[in-house]
């Protein structure tokens, strides 16, 4: 196994002092620009990278983002989070940055959680997920000038040009758009049904309202349940003998499209053309076409905000339309 480089390989390589090649990893500025390309040279050239360890005690920060994990709900639900979490501690990685998981049943027990990382030093900013119309974490980050970025909308009135915070999100009126064009494409489609969820569900609205916008004439029925399999099936069976004429069904989720798979199984109606959303393993092997999130770029997005293109936490102002970075999600079709 090949020994790492040292600061010491990188000051003979490029003909200068240790020091030298410290202030050029740490205070650049300060370092004469020919002298500095010099150093920066053998670096590249060496892959050398500062302990990350050292760093932190000679800057007294962490290099640590925190994030909430969310309790363990089995089945369909979770996948996306699930990915989104391992790209942002992989992402974060190789920006010389740790990701500690710290978990919270309910938003005012997350602060509780967050006011302790704060208090100990533990973290130089979080990603909270999940966010909701009223969501007292924002409210409680801000107060304290605690950097984060949620994974969710901030949900106000106008969160582009009038941003609360940091946000990155998907575009689910954009997925379920492109499911409805879809579905519209084939051949003896003439009524497409929606299977979502009970309003005031901000990311469930978005979702509605992409198959609302795209649907025009051949709008079918709104069908309305929880995020479960079983209730989805139930939902769907009933709607197919009020409304045997749809055809189509956009859903909100993978949990709710396989739900209307089965329903529409029992009933005898596979030519029932459904589209889910989150394109989870359990759609793949079902042969579901679904709305993919890309959470992969929903981690580089988050670590865009608060980091710029550095390696250290210095998150951009919450401008109007700068303050957010929206995810186009990717329709598989099956």
């Amino acid at each position: 196994m090949m020994k790492a480089p040292t600061v010491d390989d990188v000051a003979r390589v490029a003909g200068v002092s240790r020091q030298t090649v410290s202030n050029v990893v740490n205070t650049p500025d300060i370092v004469r620009e020919t002298t500095r390309l010099r150093v920066e040279a053998a670096i590249a050239e060496l892959g050398y990278r500062p302990h990350a360890a050292a760093r932190r005690l000679r800057t007294r920060r962490s290099s640590t983002i925190g994030i909430h994990l969310d309790p363990y709900a089995g089945g369909i639900a979770g996948v996306v989070l699930d990915r989104f979490v391992h790209a942002l501690t992989e992402s974060a990685g190789e920006r010389d940055m740790r990701v500690l998981l710290y978990a919270a049943r309910t938003a005012e027990e997350e602060i509780d959680r967050l006011s302790d990382l704060r208090e100990g030093g533990e973290v130089d900013a979080v990603v909270i997920t999940g966010t909701f119309h009223g969501d007292p974490r924002t409210g409680w980050l801000n107060a304290r000038g605690l950097p984060f970025v949620s994974f969710g909308r901030p949900w106000g009135e106008d969160d582009v040009e009038a941003p609360a915070h940091l946000w990155v999100d998907v575009d689910g009126a954009a997925g379920t758009r492109a499911a409805t064009a879809h579905l519209l494409d084939v051949d003896g489609v003439r009524r497409v049904a929606f299977l979502g969820w009970p309003g005031g569900s901000g990311t469930g609205d978005e979702r509605e309202r992409g198959w609302r916008e795209s649907v025009g004439a051949a709008r079918g029925p709104r069908w309305v349940v929880e995020d479960s399999v079983s209730l989805a099936r139930d939902a769907v069976a009933a709607g197919l003998t009020a409304d045997p004429a749809v055809d189509a069904i956009v859903c909100a989720s993978d949990s709710l499209a396989i739900g209307a798979h089965l329903a529409t199984a029992l009933a005898g109606r596979p030519d029932v053309r459904i589209v889910g959303f989150d394109n989870t393993p359990a759609a793949e092997a079902l042969g579901l076409s679904s709305v993919e999130q890309l959470p992969e770029r929903v981690a580089s997005g988050a670590l865009e905000l608060l980091m710029g293109d550095g390696n250290v936490v210095a998150p951009r102002a919450a401008t109007a339309g700068a303050a957010h970075v929206l995810v186009e999600p990717r329709l598989i079709v099956r």
